[in-house]
């Protein structure tokens, strides 16, 4: 099966090294497409996590907070949060990317690292605190699951 370009899937475990590099799945890279330039843009997520974003996508992201009015204090304050924390990253031979250190203490990334494929990004979680979110969404109710799901599925 063929996955399309700069869409991810899947789950992988990884371990953060001494420098707070981290590898980018094989499988993620490959479906990278050629205009990213081996190029993606890391940031902190709405979780604690990271975001991670082919640089294609990122540059979409941005022409939509050009179009936010600044005068708006929330619309401020949101593109702040948004981009403050924003770096353009590129995978080494190894498939490694750079973590920064506020990205790594705002997602508690110490060792080890879940990798998850998010459709048009990727998220990159401390197991522990995935774990946590996790349970804490099985308390949602589940019609709003089905709500969306009635959106998506056919």
């Amino acid at each position: 099966m063929t996955i399309n370009q700069d869409t991810f899937t899947g789950e992988f475990s990884f371990t953060i090294d001494a420098k707070g590099r981290v590898n980018i799945p094989a499988k993620f890279r490959q479906s990278l497409a050629p205009e990213n330039d081996q190029t993606f843009v890391i940031t902190r997520g709405m979780d604690p996590c990271i975001w991670v974003y082919p640089l294609t996508a990122w540059q979409i992201i941005e022409d939509d907070l050009k179009d936010l009015s600044a005068i708006s204090g929330i619309n401020r304050s949101f593109i702040r949060n948004t981009v403050r924390y924003a770096s353009s990253v590129t995978f080494d031979k190894q498939g490694r990317i750079m973590l920064s250190t506020n990205l790594l203490e705002y997602s508690h990334l110490k060792k080890d690292a879940l990798i998850i494929g998010m459709v048009n990004k990727i998220e990159i979680w401390d197991p522990s605190i995935l774990a946590k979110v996790d349970q804490q969404n099985l308390k949602m109710d589940s019609s709003e699951y089905d709500e969306l799901a009635d959106k998506i599925i056919l």
